[in-house]
């Protein structure tokens, strides 16, 4: 990006860092925020890059607000576990690239992820529980398991008798062929 001009002022901007302050709920947070700053009047401009630097302020601003986990304690809590980000969001929730966005602080993690994280950070063997768990759930993917309202399937049991079973349930419908 070329130097650009200052839309109050039409004065040259000049990149550099200058303090933000950020309020959420009754809490506040100031920090050094990049970007493109007039020396004439109040205007800045902000790239991506900058804005990604005031979005993670703002969401360690509401995990602290809310007592959620900050990115570093997530972070210490998984490295305590010694379980890659990829396991941990597969294990624990969020999906396979949720810890690295809860570590790098793009996203808040819910209450639920906290609160899972800070009992495994008490009790790390209930890790064990839980991987246990997912590996079931992976090996019933597997198997092929039907969707709860797939339709009905005739299972023959001999030519003169259908069952029909329905795969969501235990219920089976019998029929005699006339």
């Amino acid at each position: 990006m070329t130097d650009p001009i200052c839309p109050k002022t039409g004065a040259p901007m000049k990149r550099g860092i200058r303090p933000m302050t950020l309020a959420y709920k009754d809490e506040s947070i100031t920090f050094d925020m990049p970007g493109w700053y007039c020396d004439q009047s109040d205007e800045s401009i902000h790239t991506g890059k900058d804005m990604k630097v005031s979005d993670r302020m703002l969401n360690l601003l509401k995990a602290r607000s809310d007592g959620l986990l900050e990115p570093k304690e997530i972070r210490r809590i998984r490295k305590k576990l010694r379980v890659p980000q990829k396991t941990a969001g597969q294990v624990i929730g969020g999906g396979p690239r949720a810890f690295q966005k809860y570590e790098s602080g793009d996203l808040l993690p819910s209450r639920a992820i906290s609160s899972a994280l800070i009992l495994l950070d008490r009790d790390p063997k209930a890790l064990t529980m839980l991987s246990q768990r997912q590996r079931r759930v992976e090996a019933e993917g597997k198997k092929g398991r039907r969707r709860r309202n797939a339709p009905m399937k005739p299972i023959c049991r001999n030519v003169d008798q259908i069952k029909i079973r329905s795969t969501s349930s235990s219920e089976t419908s019998s029929f005699r062929r006339s």
